[in-house]
């Protein structure tokens, strides 16, 4: 296997990196390379400035508005906007409800809904997870309970990433709650104006409003926002947790981290006086992290070429999430390391873009700690890694 990019895909990445040298505005690719708090604006101004290149979708069917891109030039495109500080699309509406919707939705869904996540104008969240239900996502206890064309949705949805921004949520519900827990479960797009909706903020250890509880008391859904067969909800959740946990994987974030990783070793002082990139122990950690994303990289592109060929993604998507999650916990935590004692305070003021205070440590650390912190959810949100190995075990080993 040649690993070279041709001389079209070198053509493409010279593409892309102009256009992002020309469109991304400093102040914003200074905000993420530096680690600072991003707004809503600063999320949907950059997904409307690929929407208006074409480029938002890449993932995406050509006929719905898709780029008709190689998985190498969606490798490429991915890598670079991430190396280049470029914000990340939101991937609840372009990576996860619309292939469902794509899937298994009615024509009059297709047709509303996705020029809609195309464009920007609805930012969706997810509600999957409940206080008793996050591994065991069978277990979940909303209930919907049908009313002529309407059902009617009460119970709670938890870890709803940024929820208190979105205009629509995808809930699974249960519609049947005599059936067997995989089954009586339906899906249900809900518009998050509907009275009844109220959206709780929880509060993270580094101090961000970043996930939500979000209650549902006598709320009316029409029947005609359930996708697809009622009861039938499990086999496309299923469907859509595949497309989630490729995009877990985050290559290129993490390969943007391994260059700050090395960055940062370039400046910290080792113990014996000179720089902590020159001590071999901790060398050693960072040319093993880096060969384990290689090999990471290789898997992912694989996964792309199957997506482009319309396959569901298998348990590759498994491997995946598991890998991807434990190489972002590794390099969050040898930067954490690389910092020493200036890990220490977290100074939550300094991730406003704005800030002009005092720091503890060097200008690179502030963002280090939360991000540390945050870093942990990576192995449970998606399905926990306990879990992709189980499910692993079963569609690979068959046992």
């Amino acid at each position: 296997m040649d690993f070279n990019f041709t001389p079209e895909e070198l053509a493409f990445r010279d593409e892309v990196r102009a256009f992002v040298d020309a469109e991304l505005s400093p102040e914003l690719r200074d905000k993420v390379l530096g680690g600072k708090r991003l707004s809503k604006d600063d999320f949907i101004g950059w997904h409307k400035t690929l929407y208006r290149k074409g480029w938002v979708a890449p993932n995406w069917p050509v006929e719905y508005g898709g780029t008709g891109w190689t998985a190498v030039q969606r490798h490429i495109f991915e890598e670079e906007l991430a190396d280049a500080g470029a914000p990340a699309t939101l991937p609840f509406g372009l990576r996860m409800v619309a292939p469902v919707i794509m899937a298994f939705g009615s024509p009059a869904q297709k047709e509303y809904f996705l020029p809609r996540i195309l464009s920007g104008e609805h930012w969706w969240c997810q509600g999957y997870s409940e206080p008793g239900s996050g591994s065991d996502l069978a277990s979940l206890k909303t209930r919907a309970e049908r009313q002529g064309e309407k059902y009617v949705v009460n119970g709670q949805k938890t870890w709803t990433t940024l929820g208190q921004h979105a205009d629509w949520i995808f809930c699974l519900v249960r519609t049947n709650p005599e059936a067997r827990k995989q089954e009586g479960i339906s899906f249900l797009l809900i518009d998050m104006k509907t009275p009844g909706i109220t959206v709780r903020p929880i509060i993270m250890l580094d101090g961000e409003h970043e996930v939500n509880e979000v209650w549902f008391d006598n709320v009316e859904v029409p029947v005609d926002n359930r996708v697809g067969e009622e009861n039938k909800g499990w086999t496309y959740a299923k469907f859509l947790l595949g497309h989630e946990r490729t995009g877990i994987a985050e290559i290129g974030r993490s390969k943007r981290w391994l260059k700050q990783l090395k960055q940062i070793a370039t400046q910290q002082p080792a113990s014996d006086g000179g720089k902590l990139i020159d001590d071999l122990r901790f060398r050693d950690r960072v040319a093993q992290v880096e060969i384990e994303l290689m090999a990471l990289e290789v898997t992912n592109l694989r996964v792309i070429a199957a997506e482009m060929e319309h396959k569901a993604p298998g348990p590759e998507a498994s491997l995946l999430k598991i890998r991807g999650s434990e190489i972002q916990q590794t390099l969050s935590e040898l930067m954490m390391l690389a910092l020493g004692h200036d890990a220490l305070p977290f100074q939550h003021a300094a991730l406003d873009p704005g800030y002009d205070g005092p720091l503890a440590g060097p200008d690179y650390g502030p963002p280090l700690t939360g991000q540390y912190f945050n870093m942990r959810k990576t192995t449970i949100y998606g399905g926990s890694n306990e879990i992709q190995k189980n499910i692993i075990s079963k569609m690979i080993l068959g046992f």
